[in-house]
């Protein structure tokens, strides 16, 4: 058994900076590169050392394995410090902050909170104008807050509800920076820092505020925050079986985090189908044989089969969370080294994705090679893998499916400057240059 010092070292390192510069300044390129030195390879981000996978086999691994493979690191640490919730919590705490949110996604809450999906993706569609341009990656990013807000706090008004996605959104989009930012500077009294702090601590005042009504009121709505106040988890005892405001709190502006992504996904789906004529005429067909000149619902769901493969593909081909990591918690072995407690671990769905052993021609755009049973699905990792899949990948995958329907029943978007979207990689990978204009079909 060789150590984790034998793993082959990316190209490309620099004094002190190490691989920095490639990343920052091309990560989809350089991460695409390093399957050529071997399935495991390592990287030096300035002080720090990390181990990539880059095979899927091992991928699959160490996402299963969330025991040896914990949440952690330094990355992950900036994360949680916008939330420590379900989605980047340890696993000492990860399994009991589980049980006590999968009741808010049961299959039997699905159809409620799909009515007020198909409600609000069918307001956007209406909304829109023969002719007008619309920059489709911000319009589907507010889309999905008002989503996840009304489904979390049925009771909000819609002014509550757009205050949050505000709110959320202004803490977001900084969010990359300060992760890679060292942390002396994160403390700094600049003006971006400033909003930060001020959009942070007024999202969580507004939360922890429709935390208290709920739980005073003590009745169930149906929305989410009435299912994460009545959870209860057996396995625990005393206080612990239940989660505390604090906790609700937290695993609310989490789940704001986990469905962020979902609007990048769309965009990509919506630039993508807008590029394949093909797949743009039988994706009418199949909506228009579907809907039957009505608006998308639940229901419908089992129908709008392309609907999904043509969401399946282009989250393959662009997944949002295209970085992830985890921190060795013992000594183990890995793809035939070495690697001792503490080692940071890196995976990219974007890379396993692209695999030419995995995927024919893993560049091309086609929805249907998701029919063929044998096509990658056991290194298909979206949402991520093992326990700490995302708990909210039914809810994500579900909407993006019924937005799509929606907007494909009334409009045909085409690119305002022609050219393709060019991916943007930060915390989530987002289509940049994608205004589009509507045309009335």
């Amino acid at each position: 058994m060789t150590t984790a010092a034998t793993i082959p070292l990316a190209g490309d390192a620099v004094p002190i900076l190490g691989h920095a510069l490639p990343l920052l300044r091309d990560p989809l390129a350089f991460l695409s590169s390093l399957p050529d030195h071997g399935d495991l390879v390592r990287l030096r981000l300035g002080p720090l050392s990390m181990v990539m996978v880059c095979d899927p086999v091992l991928t699959r691994h160490v996402l299963r394995d969330d025991r040896t493979f914990d949440m952690g690191g330094p990355i992950m640490d900036r994360a949680r410090e916008l939330a420590d919730g379900v989605g980047t919590c340890p696993r000492e705490r990860h399994r009991r902050q589980r049980r006590l949110c999968q009741p808010a996604f049961h299959r039997s809450r699905m159809p409620a909170y799909g009515s007020v999906m198909a409600a609000s993706c069918a307001e956007v569609a209406a909304s829109w104008r023969d002719g007008q341009e619309i920059d489709i990656t911000d319009e589907m990013g507010a889309l999905i807050l008002r989503i996840v807000a009304t489904t979390m706090f049925s009771s909000a008004s819609p002014d509550l509800t757009r205050s949050i996605a505000d709110d959320f959104k202004a803490i977001s989009g900084p969010v990359f920076w300060r992760i890679v930012m060292p942390p002396r500077f994160r403390g700094l009294p600049t003006p971006g820092n400033r909003r930060y702090r001020r959009a942070h601590a007024r999202l969580r005042r507004t939360v922890a505020g429709m935390v208290e009504a709920h739980r005073a009121a003590g009745t169930d709505r149906g929305d989410l925050l009435s299912s994460l106040l009545a959870a209860q988890d057996p396995d625990s005892e005393g206080e612990r079986r239940a989660l505390t405001d604090d906790e609700v709190t937290n695993q609310v502006i989490n789940f704001f985090t986990g469905a962020d992504a979902t609007g990048p996904a769309m965009a990509w789906a919506l630039c993508l189908v807008a590029a394949h004529p093909d797949i743009e005429r039988r994706l009418a067909d199949e909506v228009d044989e579907v809907l039957d000149g009505g608006p998308p619902s639940w229901e419908h769901l089992p129908r709008l089969q392309l609907a999904e493969r043509v969401m399946t593909e282009a989250l393959r081909l662009y997944t949002p969370t295209w970085f992830g990591s985890r921190v060795v918690t013992e000594d183990t072995d890995l793809g035939g080294f070495r690697l001792p407690a503490g080692t940071m671990i890196g995976w990219s769905p974007y890379v396993i994705h692209r695999l030419p052993q995995l995927y024919k021609d893993p560049e091309r755009f086609d929805p249907d090679r998701w029919l063929d049973a044998d096509v990658g699905h056991e290194a298909y990792f979206p949402f991520g893998g093992g326990a700490r899949k995302c708990i909210g990948s039914r809810f994500a995958l579900s909407t993006a499916v019924l937005t799509l329907a929606a907007i494909t029943a009334r409009w045909r978007l085409r690119p305002v400057d022609g050219g393709p979207p060019r991916p943007v990689a930060k915390v989530l990978l987002a289509p940049h240059g994608t205004r589009m204009r509507a045309v009335a079909r």
